[in-house]
């Protein structure tokens, strides 16, 4: 009989358990959010400063994840060129993830997926406001071992709309992954200013290819 796991339901332990994930502590691994960053310009950090105000505002009540990704991942994604050709937006992408030794399938839908050439981009899981981005994690990695892209690597983000931190994955014969530090919204200055710069030097990569 085939099990079926809903994706909010997993954590990283099932999926080191059944799918040999494992995460490398190793910086040279995942070197797309720190090398090569493109500079934001005065207008962007404008953006980003309203961005931030709007947030500011709005968290001193409930927030939704509809709301997260309107207020907050919408204007990050426009910025950083995601809208445009030759990448596509996917929004609440059913995906399933299946065992090939076991009757394990793990269900879910993704958030925000961007596209390009057939190829999962970025996977983007926005929770709540409030809720720790521990919780987002697994159900990103999820998702990202459900691309049908096995020889390249996947990069995804998971945010609350304060938080935000990068993902990439590897799909070898030991799936294994690797992760940026996280920037907080509310430090001091505007950490926004460097997730667009990730964002732009993520889509400066993966544009020239085919």
């Amino acid at each position: 009989m085939v099990q079926t796991i809903q994706a909010t339901e997993i954590n990283l332990y099932d999926l080191k358990a059944r799918f040999g994930l494992e995460i490398v502590e190793d910086e040279q691994f995942f070197r797309e959010w720190l090398d090569n960053l493109p500079e934001i310009t005065d207008m962007e950090k404008q953006r980003l400063d309203r961005v931030k105000a709007s947030y500011l505002n709005l968290v001193e009540y409930p927030m939704l994840e509809e709301a997260v990704k309107m207020v907050v991942v919408s204007p990050l994604l426009d910025l950083a060129g995601f809208y445009l050709p030759p990448f596509r937006l996917i929004t609440e992408n059913q995906v399933q993830i299946s065992l090939q030794d076991e009757d394990i399938v793990v269900k879910g839908k993704i958030d925000i997926l961007v596209v390009k050439d057939r190829f999962w981009i970025l996977v983007i899981e926005s929770k709540r406001s409030g809720i720790s981005l521990e919780a987002g994690l697994p159900q990103a990695l999820a998702y990202m071992l459900g691309s049908p892209n096995y020889d390249k690597p996947i990069l995804g983000m998971v945010t609350n709309g304060r938080d935000f931190q990068f993902i990439k994955l590897v799909k070898e014969d030991t799936p294994k992954y690797g992760l940026s530090d996280s920037f907080d919204l509310r430090d001091r200055g505007n950490e926004l200013y460097d997730v667009l710069s990730i964002l732009k030097r993520i889509a400066e990569i993966l544009e020239p290819s085919s």
